[in-house]
């Protein structure tokens, strides 16, 4: 789930960011602190910050329109058996910088700079109901150069989870966006 903090932050490294051709991004984002996150974020983070364990399957559940079926939810948990496994699940929502004078911050706003000259294509495709993400699109397509004129899309009845909800629409979506954006030829 926390691809677009870590994908991000490698596009906007210079010399990795090079490597990418083209980039599509899915209910997501790059805080620096400097804007207020979501309050479900924070509501996010504060459950995170005060549980031990996790049943991660139901979080997802939580977190997508569609009813999932036990077997999937079993699936999500079964990377995490015991609290042991679950470290990483229960610090990384306090990874996040929501403050300007975090950690991470400076970061992430060296990793916007670079993203400020992307003129590589960018795509982002976001969820209509998604309370922790919202809006975050539109920043994207703002600030990303290679955003414009892109087909960006809202994809409707689906929740944080949208490769849960509509896997079939963003697999449509990047298909497109591959035809449309084709490498330059060597």
């Amino acid at each position: 789930d926390w691809g677009s903090l870590i994908g991000l932050q490698l596009v906007g490294t210079k010399e990795i960011g090079k490597r990418f051709a083209r980039v599509a991004v899915g209910n997501g984002g790059l805080p620096t602190g400097d804007q207020k996150l979501s309050d479900a974020f924070f509501q996010w983070q504060k459950f995170a910050s005060e549980q031990t364990k996790l049943d991660v399957g139901s979080i997802i559940q939580r977190f997508v329109v569609r009813e999932m079926k036990p077997e999937e939810v079993a699936a999500y948990n079964a990377p995490f058996p015991n609290e042991k496994y679950q470290g990483g699940a229960l610090a990384f929502p306090q990874l996040v910088p929501t403050t300007p004078d975090d950690p991470s911050s400076q970061h992430n706003r060296d990793a916007w700079k670079i993203l400020a000259t992307f003129d590589r294509p960018f795509l982002t495709l976001f969820s209509d109901s998604d309370p922790i993400t919202a809006g975050l699109d539109k920043l994207l397509q703002m600030a990303v150069p290679g955003a414009k004129n892109q087909a960006h899309s809202i994809i409707t009845q689906s929740g944080h989870f949208l490769q849960e909800d509509k896997p079939n629409d963003i697999v449509e979506h990047l298909i497109k966006f591959i035809e449309d954006n084709p490498l330059p030829s060597e």
